[in-house]
């Protein structure tokens, strides 16, 4: 049975990106099958994953804007079990050119049923926004996934963000729900890491993952040489927690289908 889920804040850089292919990197080590979707412009995803979205002709907006097939735009990664349906510059007009089309809050879902069984888990790259683009990924999720920067501002937003989850729910995707939340770039030193935290763990309770994600360069530096950390230094502390992290996520899907 696949599972989709989107990763989502409409806050940036708070670790989104980074979440969603470390953890399908990792759910893909462990012998799963994995299809990440960079539903962002910005292309993080498929660069992070090896790819160049100034050269690519596939992408998710032909999927779309241009009703093209989903198998059409799947390429595979440097990681066996990892595959990805990239972005790449196309997309940014993707929210104008929705505005006209049918249904357009559901044409993702409905592309993804054709390659949807080939595999275990879909990971979706949402941008940080409450956009068209974020829409089409709730619609087509079982789940969502909110990775949450320990910093002040961090619960800035997350009201508007659960509304509009109710919101989807009610009105699209009755099925939608919040898978759990990350805490990540944690400093351990500082105060304020400790006080956001504690805050978190009140307003999610058993949604917020026992795993943290510490502030650490060693996951700053992967994407730019394109690679997960799971390739780029899995030895690093920052790879050993989001190894543990998809360790978690796993243990919780066994007890969900048990």
């Amino acid at each position: 049975m696949t599972k989709v889920v989107a990763f989502t804040n409409k806050k940036g850089g708070v670790g989104k990106t980074t979440t969603a292919i470390n953890m399908a990197a990792y759910c893909a080590s462990f012998g799963y099958h994995v299809l990440v979707i960079d539903m962002d412009s910005q292309g993080n995803a498929t660069t992070g994953l090896g790819l160049s979205k100034g050269s690519l002709k596939k992408s998710v907006n032909a999927v779309l804007a241009e009703s093209d097939k989903a198998s059409n735009n799947i390429l595979p990664t440097e990681i066996g079990g990892l595959d990805i349906m990239p972005a790449n510059v196309d997309l940014s007009g993707a929210e104008v050119s929705l505005v006209y089309k049918k249904e357009r809050e559901k044409i993702l879902r409905a592309a993804l049923e054709e390659v949807k069984s080939d595999y275990d888990y879909i990971f979706l790259d949402c941008p940080p926004s409450l956009g068209i683009l974020t829409m089409n990924a709730w619609v087509a999720s079982d789940s969502i996934i909110i990775p949450i920067q320990s910093e002040y501002y961090a619960m800035e937003g997350v009201s508007q963000l659960m509304n509009t989850v109710q919101l989807v729910k009610k009105h699209l995707n009755p099925g939608l729900f919040i898978e759990g939340v990350v805490l990540t770039m944690y400093d351990g030193r500082a105060l304020i890491s400790k006080q956001i935290a504690t805050e978190l763990k009140k307003f999610f309770k058993e949604k917020l993952y026992e795993i943290i994600i510490p502030r650490n360069i060693r996951l700053a530096e992967a994407p730019s040489y394109g690679q997960p950390i799971i390739t780029y230094d899995p030895k690093c502390v920052g790879a050993r927690a989001y190894k543990a992290l998809t360790e978690e996520f796993l243990s919780k899907q066994t007890q969900e289908r048990e």
